[in-house]
């Protein structure tokens, strides 16, 4: 008899654990994955992305092509009913579809944490997917064109201000990717300046980036200030409206440009379910991936993993739970697999447990910080590992080889720094013409 298995959400997990199941238990599962986008986006590669070291397309995994045998259905999960084995998903057609299932997998991953400062909904922008990484490049390319368009100073410093809010793993290499890539694109505008860039992290913590620990962090604040970049530390963004940027500490000057990586939160729909959470809306999980309840009694026919749900990190003793990273996401993914197809045949479960390998972040093209099995590298070898590691993470031999072809590329050629804002915008010169 064939396993229905249900998998809500694309990512990291979703991705893992059907690739997973499908090499472990191919006919005896049918598998169903939903996500609103037809693609796996590998987060660590989209710094690079934005910055034009690597081709947007290239940090995405296309689920359809690597999940051949799987049904894949693009939309929007909206309710998750498990005492009657069905999710609700609406399509971006305004159709909805309820689908049943045996078993049911739980990736729906996280959100942007986000917090009711003013002017934060209409000035603000994400880093967390391929679409915004796209937008931040062209934004932030077509501000420094205006730039040199205008001979106003107040008007110029305004474009030319950038300000990202978060100072973890995903706002520090967008900002010093970023940073690195408009650096670069000032030679073709002798207008400009690098000093009249400003790019400005406001983080409400007392250091940045805390996974690589205290030592690098601190390498990495005194580098990122070395290269003129301000760095604010205990301090929060109160207001930004009309791009007029006040912070806690009492600065309060104009920006065009406001980037939100201030942490996240699980998928909201897993609160609007009926499965079991923890404090901060996870579902709650066992070491084995299955999902329990606060008692610690196994939900039956319901499993999750990655930033959705809130893991037991046996490694470092009880009430410890794992970070929302990817490097937990696939080997939880890759585990949950195993688990369900051993699950299907009746044998016996194993529990999730991770040897910390360590952790690396590219601060811009040759620089970055590592800390890898206790070795501290910095500067261009950690650049390498970054590089390295990701390469060997990313899935598919396509995306390896056409992000390989990208690095190679950018040895004999300037990478690409041209705006194409106008993307955002595809009927803007169509519609001109029509009206006139």
């Amino acid at each position: 008899m064939t396993t229905r298995i249900l998998i809500l959400g694309g990512g990291y997990v979703g991705l893992y654990t059907a690739l997973s199941l499908m090499r472990k238990a191919k006919d005896q599962v049918d598998i169903t994955v939903v996500d609103r986008r037809p693609y796996m986006t590998y987060q660590p590669f989209l710094p690079e992305a934005a910055a034009g070291s690597i081709e947007a397309r290239h940090v995405v995994v296309p689920l359809r092509r690597e999940l051949k045998g799987a049904r894949v259905v693009q939309g929007k999960v909206t309710e998750i009913a498990h005492n009657e084995r069905r999710a609700r998903v609406a399509t971006d057609f305004g159709d909805t579809l309820d689908l049943e299932y045996d078993e049911v997998v739980v990736a729906l991953g996280s959100v942007p944490r986000t917090l009711p400062i003013p002017g934060l909904a209409e000035k603000g922008i994400g880093f967390k997917w391929v679409e915004e990484a796209i937008n931040l490049r062209n934004i932030v390319l077509g501000r420094i064109a205006r730039a040199a368009s205008t001979e106003d100073p107040k008007t110029r410093a305004r474009l030319l201000t950038f300000v990202f809010v978060g100072g973890g793993f995903a706002g520090i290499e967008a900002f010093a990717e970023t940073e690195d890539m408009a650096r670069a694109a000032l030679r073709y505008y002798p207008e400009l300046s690098a000093e009249d860039l400003r790019f400005i992290m406001v983080e409400m913590a007392p250091a940045i980036l805390p996974e690589v620990g205290p030592e690098m962090a601190a390498y990495t604040l005194k580098e990122l200030r070395r290269r003129g970049m301000v760095v604010h530390l205990e301090t929060k963004l109160e207001s930004a409206v009309d791009g007029m940027i006040e912070l806690s500490n009492g600065d309060r000057f104009e920006a065009d440009t406001l980037v939100w990586t201030a942490g996240v939160k699980p998928n909201p729909t897993i609160g609007a379910s009926d499965l079991p959470t923890g404090p901060k809306g996870h579902v709650n999980v066992l070491p084995t991936l299955q999902v329990a309840t606060e008692d610690g009694d196994v939900v039956p026919g319901a499993w999750a993993a990655g930033d959705c749900a809130q893991v037991p990190d046996l490694t470092q003793g009880e009430g410890a739970w794992c970070a929302p990273s990817a490097q937990h996401a696939v080997r939880q993914a890759r585990l949950l697999g195993a688990n369900l197809a051993k699950h299907i045949e009746g044998r016996e479960l194993k529990e999730y447990r991770h040897k910390n390998l360590g952790t690396v972040a590219s601060l811009g093209l040759y620089k970055g910080v590592a800390q890898v099995m206790g070795i501290k590298l910095r500067g261009w070898p950690a650049w390498f590992m970054h590089r390295t590691y990701h390469m060997a993470q990313i899935p598919s031999f396509n995306r390896k080889a056409r992000v390989v072809a990208d690095w190679t590329a950018a040895l004999f050629f300037r990478r690409d720094l041209v705006s194409m804002g106008r993307l955002h915008e595809p009927r803007r010169a169509f519609k001109e013409a029509a009206d006139s």
